[in-house]
């Protein structure tokens, strides 16, 4: 039976949200119709751009650029500030319909997701009936679209999701390679980054095609491993599963693929501060506390590292953890923008063993778990939206600046 896997993205994923939040509360305007972009301070109007909407894109506004240069292109853009709360729930519903035509699902990032629909045929007919299935039901029940890649791996799900936007369902199978994807720029493949475009530019190749018609033994001596991926991502190939992310007794982590680069400590802390406190609502809710928490990085470049550290207590507490995350943060980077953020947790201990008391530590823990279980309750009430940290809306404010 051949592999269907289905790769879903979000169109102009923080924009959208906004968008039907707004229109939801009221608003007579539909910010995906007008030039608008989420990101940075709307007062002092810094920052970056985090997401732009279609009409934004004819002034040639890009993600990840400063505020202020958009608004050199576009006098009249309609800024918004991120509600990273919103988003949360959002990617929450969106999943939570694709849950509903399978049961194997790789959340990608907050607003894409792989998705196995082998074998589902006869429950929701031809893969891209299928497609347009999630895609129309997602709309009507959420208000958003989304672009469905069809395909039998993982790679080129994702590269036909990328096609003509937005609300769009393609396919990219094997046999449609040649005519779909050789065409494309070089750097249009998966992982293939600005610095790697330049240099296979150089050796005079531009298109996807040309790098799959290269010398395979060419490309490794060149780009080592790197070039065997590129090769084999050029050729469609690409056997990897669609792995569920599922808790165990080993550790417990959350990570999330950004939609932008990341240049800017105050930015990258946000974001970890909502990892950590993922993972330590887990922790709490199994009852559960770590013994070491790390830090990992994935930067524009495609390259990785991590950072760890042994905690002197067992610790479920948000604010505590997080004091680690951003320690372990400032000691290991060094400015590469950032594509990937993630907080690990290990060693973990189901026995309260006690805390080892320190003569020169007066925080008041007992205090701190009331506030997270607190927070705990409200969100298990009312959903994860419904309270956020001071330190997480400091963080907003800050952001940019």
């Amino acid at each position: 039976m051949q592999r269907v896997i289905f790769h879903i993205d979000v169109n102009s994923a923080f924009l959208s949200w906004e968008a039907v939040e707004q229109l939801r509360n009221g608003s007579p305007v539909d910010l995906r119709e007008i030039p608008s972009a989420v990101g940075g301070d709307i007062d002092t109007r810094h920052g970056v751009i985090l997401a732009k909407s279609i009409p934004a894109k004819k002034y040639k506004i890009t993600t990840g650029e400063p505020v202020v240069d958009a608004l050199r292109k576009c006098p009249d853009l309609v800024l918004v500030k991120p509600h990273h709360a919103l988003y949360s729930e959002q990617s929450a519903a969106f999943m939570s319909i694709l849950q509903q035509y399978s049961d194997c699902i790789e959340k990608f990032s907050v607003d894409e997701a792989f998705v196995d629909m082998t074998g589902t045929r006869r429950l929701f007919g031809a893969p891209v009936e299928a497609a347009n299935r999630i895609r129309e039901q997602v709309y009507r029940e959420l208000g958003f679209t989304v672009n469905v890649g069809v395909s039998s791996n993982k790679l080129l799900a994702k590269m036909a999701s990328d096609f003509e936007k937005p609300n769009k369902v393609h396919t990219l199978f094997l046999e449609e390679i040649e005519r779909k994807m050789w065409p494309l720029p070089v750097g249009d493949l998966l992982f293939v980054g600005k610095a790697t475009v330049k240099q296979l530019n150089n050796i005079g190749i531009r298109t996807i095609g040309e790098l799959a018609r290269e010398d395979r033994k060419l490309l490794v001596q060149k780009f080592g491993k790197a070039g065997e991926v590129m090769w084999r991502f050029a050729n469609g190939m690409d056997d990897s599963p669609v792995e569920p992310i599922r808790a165990d007794n080993k550790g417990y982590g959350h990570s999330t693929t950004l939609a932008f680069d990341v240049t800017d400590a105050a930015t990258a802390k946000k974001i970890l501060l909502e990892l950590t406190d993922k993972v330590c609502m887990r922790l709490r809710r199994d009852d559960a506390k770590v013994e070491t928490v790390s830090v990992q990085f994935r930067f524009s470049d495609l390259s990785r590292a991590s950072h760890q550290c042994t905690l002197p207590n067992a610790t479920n507490i948000t604010q505590e953890i997080y004091g680690y995350v951003c320690k372990l943060f400032d000691e290991k980077w060094d400015h590469t923008p950032i594509r990937l953020l993630g907080v690990s947790t290990s060693r973990v201990a189901k026995e309260d063993g006690g805390r080892q008391m320190n003569l020169f530590d007066d925080t008041d823990y007992e205090k701190l778990e009331k506030l997270d279980k607190a927070m705990d309750s409200i969100r298990d009430r009312f959903g994860t939206g419904a309270i956020r940290r001071a330190s997480a809306l400091q963080e907003d404010e800050n952001a940019g600046k």
